[in-house]
């Protein structure tokens, strides 16, 4: 009777599971185009807070230049978009991911004109803590439009910091590993587009 009754209740665990990873891969399944779909309108709003309509006459996703894995901290080739006005590169949108937030991985692009300075900066994927780190949202605070403008050139490597390290930019109360990572990362892109900046500002499928 014991044994009976210990099959019985294993078979109904077992079919349990097998539904319950049934629907758990169809909901993914169904749910996964939604997501994708969600990331790429939340990344083209972003570029187009960076670099408005007045400011480019061609579909930033047509001109494609695809990093090497690895390259800005993305784990698999990461794709940088290229603005483009009459003919020309006038800023590059950068994917950087920094490993170094407080809950995981930042996402975040990174908006660089042609002369180096940025034209932008956005989060666009994070698993930072509410009310403290994701300030680095801008539907949370204006904090990130604060490296709009900054370069090389007019902000020292000394300054690429945050206040509590000696540098200029803001911390938040109570959260300084989030910032601390985001302007290491925007830096690191700067460093990275100035020694790229020929390959970068070449015009996509142009003739070489």
């Amino acid at each position: 009777m014991l044994i009976d009754s210990i099959r019985r209740n294993s078979i109904g665990l077992g079919i349990f599971a097998v539904i319950t990873a049934g629907t758990i891969a169809l909901t993914q399944t169904l749910t996964a185009p939604r997501i994708e779909a969600n990331k790429l309108s939340a990344a083209t709003k972003a570029l187009d807070e960076m670099v408005p309509a007045a400011k480019h006459d061609s579909p930033f996703f047509k001109h494609v230049i695809t990093l090497p894995a690895g390259t800005l901290g993305n784990e698999h080739a990461a794709e940088v978009l290229q603005s483009v006005l009459q003919g020309q590169v006038n800023a590059v949108f950068l994917p950087v991911v920094t490993h170094k937030g407080y809950s995981g991985d930042i996402r975040i692009i990174v908006g660089v004109w042609s002369n180096g300075d940025l034209a932008g900066v956005r989060v666009v994927e994070h698993k930072e803590t509410p009310g403290l780190g994701d300030k680095i949202e801008t539907r949370k605070s204006s904090w990130i439009e604060n490296f709009t403008g900054k370069s090389l050139a007019n902000t020292t490597g000394e300054q690429w910091h945050v206040k509590k390290d000696g540098g200029e930019f803001d911390q938040f109360t109570g959260a300084t590993i989030t910032p601390r990572a985001v302007v290491g990362a925007i830096h690191d892109a700067l460093e990275y587009f100035q020694a790229n900046k020929g390959q970068l500002l070449t015009l996509a499928g142009a003739p070489k």
